[in-house]
């Protein structure tokens, strides 16, 4: 029982629920450089890979893009991670172009049909709620980060924070562990291109954007993140 006078536990413990946050059990500890640092010492690069309509290629196509599928798989020798999101489109920049276009029509007529265009379109994606399938692939580098014994993972879901040391030991070996990332990049880039798959590395805001997406699924569609030149410069901090 709480002792008049005093404030009840339970206000303690409301102030350390706050400290409690998601933010602190996840494994991304920055993102700059077009790549992501994981607290415990990993990077990781994504790549957006552009889609191929398998179904309009020929049999032998077909064959010749499995085969050459199967043996860039095969010529690795370090894991990836081949990620398929399907999300609602974002058609605000397309929208934007419209409405940036139809302001500079001399012709009253023409303003008010582009204006009306764009509205239509806006209101269009968001009642049909149209998805948009994009894909990744995860290149991942773990040079420092040694395998974790079980109670190692024990004690790393007790203490999820980032210290002061980690992120001092991550700077210290980031130049040297991106160079490494850097090949590996090159590689996949290399392979999935001889299959005609054409990929991109994700940039920095594009990575930050990615996961303000995910974990903030409907926070992300009402307050949309300023554009590349608005984000800060510095070493963005999860």
């Amino acid at each position: 029982m709480a002792t008049p006078g005093k404030p009840h536990n339970t206000v303690r413990q409301g102030k350390k629920s706050v400290l409690n946050s998601t933010q602190r059990f996840l494994p991304i500890g920055e993102v700059h450089h077009d790549t992501i640092l994981l607290k415990n010492g990993g990077l990781r690069a994504i790549l957006q890979v552009e889609a191929l309509n398998f179904n309009l290629k020929s049999e032998t196509e077909q064959q010749g893009i499995i085969s050459g599928y199967q043996s860039f798989v095969n010529s690795l020798n370090f894991p990836i991670q081949i990620v398929i999101r399907s999300a609602k489109m974002n058609i605000d920049p397309y929208i934007a172009e419209l409405r940036g276009l139809g302001k500079k029509q001399e012709n009253e007529l023409l303003r008010k049909q582009t204006l009306a265009y764009a509205n239509f379109i806006e209101k269009l994606v968001d009642v049909a709620d149209i998805m948009q399938k994009r894909f990744f692939v995860v290149i991942p580098f773990d040079g420092t980060a040694r395998t974790k014994t079980l109670l190692d993972q024990f004690f790393g879901w007790m203490r999820p924070d980032d210290s002061t040391g980690k992120i001092a030991q991550r700077h210290r070996e980031f130049t040297a562990q991106h160079k490494h990332l850097k090949e590996r990049i090159n590689l996949i880039q290399a392979g999935l291109e001889n299959i005609g798959l054409m990929s991109r590395v994700l940039n920095t805001h594009e990575l930050v954007e990615l996961f303000y997406q995910i974990y903030n699924p409907k926070t992300s569609q009402e307050q949309k993140l300023p554009p590349d030149g608005d984000l800060r410069t510095d070493p963005v901090t999860l």
